[in-house]
């Protein structure tokens, strides 16, 4: 799995992708093809470990599944009970911080958000193909295709974007909020009878060349119906293999990663011959990816007819107050507060030598005061071990 955060995905999660038989079907048919006998395969980000298993059972003689999530206890379970615990070696740590003792013919992963820029995804996959993948070795998926259009959804607009901040039922101005929701993306889906326009290809990733976790495009048209654009909404297509490959797209059989739908500012009257310019940019920043769409539409293409000129961002979908930002500010010098001098402390004394009931122990002496019970002190060591613990 990517570096992020444990815990983003939940085990019931886990058991929906599963379930999803069109993705777990490519990916099985994907390793049966790819997988020779005794075959090394890297997983990164096995979850519930079902793709460690496809693998053993596909001829893999060993096979690395990387997973920082506690799920991975589930997957050495599913490992014993099929008779493949001897050929699977788990290791629970993100994949930019693993050195295997061998390179690996196949890496699998399946890292996904609504869409593959999902947290740590690319960088993951790009480290790994450059120290983990053998010469000539392959990789599933092989590329992924992302689509765009303007979608017609006055359901979800309203009750996301307007109902939910309209005040007037209580005499007030919710304005502010609702700026922020628009310049947020959510998950949804969409049908073919909603796009307006035909789709157009946005980015392709092809994991054997990539090399920027970042993706910046703009995709034009000329309309060639009428109706309200609400929104653009974003999928994939994924190619796993030779002749194995799904589409999410919108008529296509329903897969669990759904649609990605960027609000637009308001509502617009798109016309028969209009022009469309969409510029969709997605930089990682951190853990997470900060997107900007700015959307276009000339009346008839005429450049003096300017139905909408929209500039969005996710990062004003975030409510920052003046001393975040400043906090944040290059220049800015910070100093540790209260809660930083106790953790300052508490990882001061993880030295390999110290166990958690002594540094909470010390912790008490050092500071009494901090926490109501004694529990609370060996819990805030606890967690910390957790976090940066080896």
């Amino acid at each position: 799995m990517s570096r992020h955060s444990p815990g983003v995905y939940t085990t019931s999660g886990y058991g929906k992708m599963i379930a999803d038989r069109v993705r777990t079907g490519a990916y099985d048919a994907a390793l049966r093809s790819a997988v020779r006998p005794g075959a090394v395969v890297l997983d990164i980000g096995t979850g519930a470990g079902i793709l460690a298993a496809l693998a053993c059972r596909h001829g893999a003689r060993r096979v690395y599944a990387i997973e920082p999530d506690d799920v991975v206890e589930v997957a050495r379970k599913v490992a014993a009970a099929n008779g493949m615990a001897d050929r699977i070696e788990f290791i629970q740590d993100y994949s930019t911080r693993v050195t295997l003792p061998e390179q690996a013919d196949v890496i699998v992963s399946d890292l996904h958000g609504v869409l593959p820029l999902y947290q740590h995804h690319l960088p993951s996959i790009i480290d790994a193909r450059r120290r983990l993948l053998a010469p000539g070795g392959r990789l599933i998926p092989r590329k992924e295709t992302l689509w765009l259009s303007l979608a017609d959804a006055p359901e979800g607009y309203q009750r996301h974007y307007e109902e939910a901040w309209d005040g007037a039922a209580y005499g007030l101005d919710l304005s502010a909020g609702r700026e922020l929701v628009v310049n947020t993306w959510r998950k949804d889906r969409v049908s073919p009878e909603q796009l307006l326009l035909p789709p157009r290809c946005w980015a392709t990733l092809d994991y054997a060349t990539i090399e920027s976790a970042n993706v910046s495009a703009e995709v034009t048209w000329t309309a060639e119906r009428a109706g309200t654009a609400h929104g653009v909404v974003a999928w994939f297509d994924a190619v796993l293999g030779e002749g194995i490959a799904w589409s999410n797209a919108p008529g296509n059989p329903e897969l669990i990663y759904g649609h990605a739908f960027f609000p637009l500012l308001r509502p617009v009257a798109l016309a028969a011959g209009d022009s469309v310019s969409i510029k969709l940019s997605a930089n990682l920043v951190g853990a997470e990816y900060v997107w900007r769409w700015e959307t276009r539409l000339l009346g008839q293409g005429d450049p003096g007819r300017v139905k909408a000129d929209f500039r969005q961002t996710t990062f004003r979908g975030v409510p920052l107050s003046p001393a975040h930002l400043r906090r944040q500010a290059s220049g800015y010098a910070p100093e540790l507060d209260a809660e930083g001098e106790v953790d300052r402390f508490i990882l001061s004394l993880m030295d390999g030598t110290c166990p958690l009931t002594e540094i909470a122990r010390r912790l008490s002496e050092r500071y009494p005061d901090r926490f109501d019970t004694p529990d609370g002190f060996l819990e805030r060591v606890r967690e910390l071990s957790l976090r940066y613990g080896r």
